[in-house]
């Protein structure tokens, strides 16, 4: 694996890992996460593909200075990257925030994207009610409260059997988590609620659409996500049962499997 670091006019340090060989695919995280959120499920597709996995600005070794952050923002240094590399495109997939990039990407720069793979993501924006609970959590780190919040939200992005089964994976994410500064925290969470709605656009794209959906996925339920999920012209849809908001490590195999067909499908179809 090669850790790449580069700059753009707006962020001054930024990171990005590229390992393996053959068509081009980018996995984007979510948060509060970095890129070795990907680590197993990359490791497996790169046996197959070029895989890169950017720390968008504010997490791992990327850095931010403003909470002025956008999703625009953050999908222009996805272009950067594919441009860093010679790409034409890339198929992109984004977990959760990472996800609401890669719609952001998909506006911006349509003709860098071979398939959209949204994992435990939406294309809807938040809420009023989804806006209010951000609002008070950026509060609640304002006042130095990021440990709370923290250690009151990473569990419930697992399944409650996941939970049981496996609380040092858990207890490893809340630890991850608490690297991230809550300035970034709060840029993060400022961008996903001034986010576009992106809903109407899936039936605009002329690529293929994958949508991995937790059945037991607490931030975005069984029926938001399936009433998404037919709206582009080309769908892959894969429900997995007993899982949460995070299957990249939950069922990392089965999402290493589901991402690597429909890479496949995008390059040869």
């Amino acid at each position: 694996m090669e850790s790449i670091l580069f700059s753009t006019a707006k962020f001054s340090t930024l990171r990005y890992a590229r390992y393996g060989q053959g068509d081009p695919v980018l996995l984007i995280h979510g948060f509060p996460e970095s890129g070795t959120l990907w680590d197993r499920v990359g490791k497996k597709l790169a046996e197959q593909f070029t895989v890169m996995v950017p720390d968008l600005p504010g997490a791992g070794g990327s850095l931010t200075t403003s909470e002025n952050l956008s999703m625009e923002d953050m999908a222009e240094v996805i272009a950067v990257i594919l441009q860093r590399e010679g790409l034409t495109g890339a198929v992109i997939a984004g977990h959760s925030m990472g996800g609401y990039v890669a719609l952001a990407v998909a506006a911006l720069y349509p003709d860098l994207i071979k398939g959209l793979s949204l994992v435990h993501s939406t294309a809807k924006a938040d809420s009023e009610e989804k806006i209010q609970t951000r609002l008070k959590s950026i509060q609640l780190i304002r006042k130095g409260g990021k440990e709370a919040f923290v250690k009151g939200m990473i569990p419930n992005l697992f399944s409650e059997r996941f939970r049981q089964r496996s609380p040092a994976i858990v207890a490893e994410q809340i630890d991850r988590a608490m690297d991230m500064e809550g300035d970034s925290m709060i840029s993060f969470y400022n961008a996903m609620i001034k986010r576009a709605d992106h809903t109407n656009s899936l039936m605009e794209l002329s690529f293929p659409v994958q949508w991995i959906v937790g059945e037991e996925d607490a931030l975005i339920p069984l029926n938001v996500a399936m009433e998404q999920c037919f709206l582009a012209e080309v769908n892959f849809v894969s429900l997995y049962k007993d899982c949460g908001h995070m299957s990249m490590l939950e069922a990392p195999e089965a999402l290493a499997n589901d991402l690597a067909v429909f890479v496949d499908y995008c390059y040869n179809r």
